[in-house]
């Protein structure tokens, strides 16, 4: 049986929605040590968040941005704003997609099907770099 817990530092991005699959593969190199498992990922802000998504048309992650721009707007009437216009809709975009996902680990690689990928949405526009707990567990090949 094979744990192992790391945090992690993904680099500082713009606003927008980024792939992040293999970065963090290449951050847990023994992914490639677990037969069947689970990978557990917490991102540790209040102002991102992760999600699963489509890895290979650019478009819908600009489109996802555009309608979570809508959903939340920065022209609203939050009560929140000292830290800039940005950081109440980014609180309700984080709240909507989530700080969390669970993926399935088999034959040493994620298992994810083929046009999924895991996407970092930054939903700040200078939101710095961004940690994460990384929890990996399974049985070792």
């Amino acid at each position: 049986m094979i744990w192992l817990q790391r945090r992690l530092t993904l680099e500082p991005r713009s606003r927008g929605l980024h792939l992040v699959t293999r970065e963090l593969a290449d951050s847990l190199p023994e992914l490639g040590q677990v037969a069947s498992g689970l990978l557990h990922l917490l991102l540790q802000h209040t102002s991102a968040s992760l999600t699963l998504n489509e890895n290979a048309s650019p478009d819908v992650r600009s489109d996802l941005r555009a309608w979570l721009d809508a959903a939340a707007p920065e022209d609203f009437p939050w009560s929140h704003d000292l830290e800039g216009p940005d950081d109440m809709p980014a609180h309700v975009k984080a709240m909507l997609t989530g700080p969390t996902l669970t993926l399935p680990v088999a034959d040493g690689r994620l298992a994810l099907g083929t046009w999924q990928g895991v996407v970092l949405c930054e939903h700040r526009d200078r939101g710095g770099p961004r940690s994460l707990v990384a929890t990996l567990w399974g049985q070792a090949r």
